[in-house]
């Protein structure tokens, strides 16, 4: 069989992290150093790897700080602030959580790629809230597990400027823009992608909503562009919806508000809530009832309201 598969059945670590650690570490094959994931085996061969070490080296002038929203000695959620970019790339001049969370000293999983170092899945840059980091690679292994088999998972919250006309789940298949290079679209020769919206609450003059959005799969901008196929569009969502010279907030308006997965280590359902951060709570406090808006963000009231027929 292929290097690539023979390590991903005998790690029973997912494909893209076992193509990292070839093409960026190399693996020994028979003594021989291979960097080619589709090498074929015979049989018999002896395989050997050395896992990476994660680098130290970090920005000097990270003058932020990230909130912790749980911790224990396997993994830790962090409730990402609006704007930060997750993980180093050779485009990203400023500091991201990858180097805030070396700079504070905390142990990483280095299955992936040295600059992903910890990060199991990720949050655009503009999108804030729950995200999960592992601390070593067994724990890394198993919670990209259950993003496959959909043990782990988010609801969101995010204000659009339509109201919905009724709760939907959308069911069609997004790639790559044609006609843009840098956007997603509806492509009947796309993955399949599938999300439910829910509507929460109305703003006062009824221009606005607020509704959570649960994730069946996980594609690149996927809520983003499932809305826009039935004309709707997150506040602040310039690629997708329109800019007008009112806006003054300048990011997505979209919050990773719940993560639940299921413990590596003690098999307990782990469900923990990212507060929103100012910006979201200011619309809501301004153009929203703020008694029907504390009900609708119960975590239970979220939860519960996907479980039903619709």
């Amino acid at each position: 069989m292929r290097l690539d598969v023979c390590l991903q059945n005998e790690l029973q670590t997912p494909r893209n992290q076992v193509e990292q650690l070839i093409k960026k570490h190399g693996i020994f094959v028979n003594s021989k150093k291979i960097f080619k994931t589709g090498l074929k085996l015979k049989g018999g061969e002896s395989i050997e790897f050395i896992l990476p070490i994660m680098q130290k080296s970090i920005p000097q002038d990270i003058d932020f700080d990230v909130e912790i929203i749980y911790e224990d000695e396997d993994l830790l959620i962090i409730n990402k602030p609006p704007k930060l970019i997750v993980h180093p790339a050779k485009s990203v001049k400023e500091p991201t959580l990858v180097d805030w969370l070396k700079h504070k000293g905390i142990s990483l999983s280095t299955l992936s790629a040295e600059e992903r170092h910890g990060i199991v899945h990720r949050i655009d840059k503009e999108t804030s809230g729950a995200l999960v980091v592992a601390k070593n690679n067994e724990t890394h292994t198993a919670l990209s597990k259950q993003l496959e088999d959909k043990s782990m998972g988010r609801y969101y919250l995010s204000l659009i400027d339509t109201p919905l006309k009724e709760n939907i789940i959308i069911d069609k298949p997004i790639g790559r823009d044609p006609n843009n290079r840098i956007k997603m679209a509806i492509n009947k020769n796309g993955k399949d992608a599938k999300s439910a919206f829910i509507k929460l609450a109305l703003a006062k003059d009824n221009s606005k909503e607020l509704i959570s959005i649960k994730l069946f799969t996980g594609r690149t901008h996927q809520i983003r562009v499932h809305l826009n196929s039935i004309s709707r569009h997150i506040i602040n969502d310039f690629t997708y919806g329109f800019k007008s010279k009112k806006d003054k907030l300048q990011r997505v308006m979209l919050h990773a508000y719940l993560i639940y997965f299921i413990h590596p280590k003690s098999g307990e359902l782990i469900i923990k809530k990212a507060p929103l951060f100012e910006d979201f709570k200011s619309i809501l406090k301004q153009q929203f009832n703020t008694k029907d808006i504390d009900e609708k963000l119960n975590q239970d009231y979220i939860i519960n309201s996907f479980t039903t027929d619709f």
